[in-house]
């Protein structure tokens, strides 16, 4: 089985730290790594995390302010320098078209990349290419801002009890699962019989934003979420003047989402010991954690 996992790259607010980088997230995911905000510094930050920047397949701008888009150009060229072979999917908000020129074309280089660009005009469905079904919704931050919400497709789930009281193994298995039906030992045996559908995992991602309907419909039934905890509550004023989330309403939005696990990340460099946003999120969402630059949180199956 191919790696599944969260590797936070950064996971600073606007202003860098000694110990946080500006934001930005690997999620290696079905034999793709899914890169989203690379801020200043990515391209090194996958050095010290020890992972080859050619895993990147697609990159995900939520929106351009510097610290969620200024790695952008630095990872094109860096990607370009291993002449990776695979397309390189970018994703970002149509009205930033030229932002993202800017980024991409940001100095001398002969280009040697397929970059496939996917501006988004509208929010809902993006793409469904087979792997991913990639979503995008609008949030509120002033500028044009994307929450992304990325489900695999369905699967098949065998029960090894019910295969065996069929006495249905090996080759059989892959047969049963092509044609949808077969004929074994005299008998007809369907899928449904032996099997039942496996919901696709959905990974949901949101940055830079107060609370809004955009977020909640990102964030619905998501394994994963991964969302923007500027403040702690006492700064609600501040949170909502700049158009940021305290803890507490990361929280209240990954519960009303019905999120499984939510990751907090996006600190207002005050917080020298961002676990203090955990423990404040963990009395309404218990299942909160704190990110860490180059910390690597589990997506398993």
């Amino acid at each position: 089985m191919s790696v599944r996992d969260l590797t936070i790259l950064g996971c600073s607010s606007q202003q860098q730290t000694r110990f946080r980088n500006h934001g930005a997230y690997l999620l290696r995911w079905n034999d793709e790594g899914l890169l989203f905000d690379p801020g200043e510094g990515t391209q090194r930050q996958f050095i010290f995390a020890d992972i080859p920047p050619p895993v990147t397949t697609r990159i995900f701008i939520s929106h351009f302010h510097g610290d969620h888009c200024l790695g952008l150009g630095s990872m094109l060229l860096r990607l370009n320098l291993d002449k990776v072979q695979h397309p390189i999917h970018c994703y970002y908000p149509a009205s930033g078209k030229k932002f993202f020129d800017r980024l991409r074309y940001c100095c001398v280089y002969r280009e040697n990349i397929h970059v496939v660009e996917h501006p988004v005009k509208a929010e809902g469905l993006v793409e469904d290419d087979g792997k991913f079904r990639i979503e995008a919704y609008f949030l509120d931050h002033g500028v044009e801002n994307l929450g992304w919400r990325i489900k695999e497709p369905d699967g098949i789930k065998f029960d090894k009890e019910k295969l065996k009281a069929f006495g249905i193994d090996g080759p059989i298995v892959r047969d049963l699962e092509k044609h949808g039906h077969i004929e074994h030992n005299g008998r007809k045996v369907k899928l449904e019989d032996v099997s039942h559908v496996r919901t696709g995992d959905v990974f949901a991602y949101v940055v830079d934003t107060r609370p809004c309907k955009g977020a909640l419909v990102t964030a619905k039934n998501a394994k994963l979420f991964l969302c923007e905890a500027t403040y702690l509550d006492e700064e609600r004023a501040l949170a909502d003047e700049y158009r940021h989330m305290t803890a507490i309403q990361a929280a209240e939005l990954a519960k009303q989402a019905n999120a499984q696990t939510l990751i907090l990340t996006h600190f207002s460099a005050r917080y020298r010991d961002p676990e203090v946003l955990g423990v404040e999120a963990r009395t309404v969402f218990p299942n909160a954690f704190v990110a860490e630059d180059l910390k690597r949180f589990p997506f398993p199956r």
